[in-house]
């Protein structure tokens, strides 16, 4: 059923139990004696603006406690949604609940040990509610802070693309501060955890035009099989100030810069750096790299 017809039968159910509601009745007998006086009426004035202003504050309420279900619902779907257009598997005739049933596979990740937690209901668990939670958070030194967040959740919701009992996409949440705004996304890797698929920011502030543009459909593109790790092991993949020139060293690690964003295409480049280092998802990935490579 469609969110609209939900809403409508709310609305119609909601009149019906007023029509039954005794107070309501009493209230309907001080409305026709308040209509029947004069318009001059002071009172009829003060009562209808009295009477408008509450029935407007209980259908307000009452309407936004019964929706919560169906944002929370909406707001659900359309993760799931991004989660699928950044694995590469949302296509118009995509069944979005279908689709993620079948093919991602969520899982919680201690941000510690790089282990799976199987301790806490991933259904509900939520990962950025935890990052402002004490109690569910890790306070990040300002020396290491490079994607300036301040804090981080201590268990991490990834998902994994699945293909029978084999990964074929590693899904990562990553985030940091960009020019105005904490730039909210997920980058999706090979099952290697080295090669980059896709990169997709589904909640981000930035100058529309600028650095908003790291919703470009055309410079998510560029990201494809870039590399995050050195030889050396160390977080290489980085935006640059321009245009990559593909025949010298180093452009597997490089992405175009986004014209006019530097401070933007620096956020980029950080919060990549440090949600791909120990800091972040690295010990995960030295984890599940193994077992990807083995099946």
């Amino acid at each position: 059923m469609s969110n609209e017809k939900k809403q409508c039968e709310f609305m119609a159910n909601l009149c019906e139990k007023l029509d039954q509601c005794e107070h309501y009745q009493k209230f309907a007998v001080y409305r026709d004696k308040i209509l029947a006086l004069s318009n001059e009426s002071l009172e009829k004035t003060i009562a209808i603006a009295l009477s408008l202003c509450f029935v407007c504050a209980i259908l307000v309420s009452i309407s936004a406690v019964a929706l919560k279900p169906l944002q929370v619902e909406n707001k659900a779907m359309d993760m799931k949604k991004n989660i699928l257009e950044v694995a590469g598997l949302l296509t118009e005739e995509s069944d979005i609940n279908e689709d993620f049933a079948s093919k991602i596979e969520a899982k919680l990740v201690n941000m510690e040990t790089g282990e799976y937690v199987t301790t806490i209901d991933i259904a509900t668990y939520d990962q950025r509610k935890a990052a402002k939670d004490p109690t569910q958070n890790i306070k990040i030194p300002r020396n290491k802070d490079i994607a300036s967040i301040k804090r981080k959740a201590k268990i991490a919701k990834v998902y994994l693309v699945k293909d029978g009992d084999s990964v074929k996409s590693i899904i990562l949440p990553v985030h940091g501060y960009g020019l105005w705004s904490t730039m909210y996304g997920f980058l999706a890797l090979d099952a290697d955890g080295q090669t980059v698929q896709s990169i997709n920011f589904y909640d981000q502030a930035e100058t529309p035009g600028l650095g908003g543009e790291v919703v470009n459909p055309n410079w998510r593109a560029l990201w494809s099989g870039k590399q995050v790790y050195s030889e050396s092991g160390d977080v290489a993949l980085k935006l640059i100030k321009g245009v990559v020139d593909k025949t010298k060293d180093g452009a597997e690690f490089q992405v175009d810069g986004l014209a006019g964003a530097t401070l933007t295409s620096t956020g980029v480049s950080n919060l990549i750096k440090y949600w791909m280092s120990a800091e972040g998802f690295a010990p995960y990935l030295d984890k599940i790299r193994p077992e990807c490579e083995g099946e």
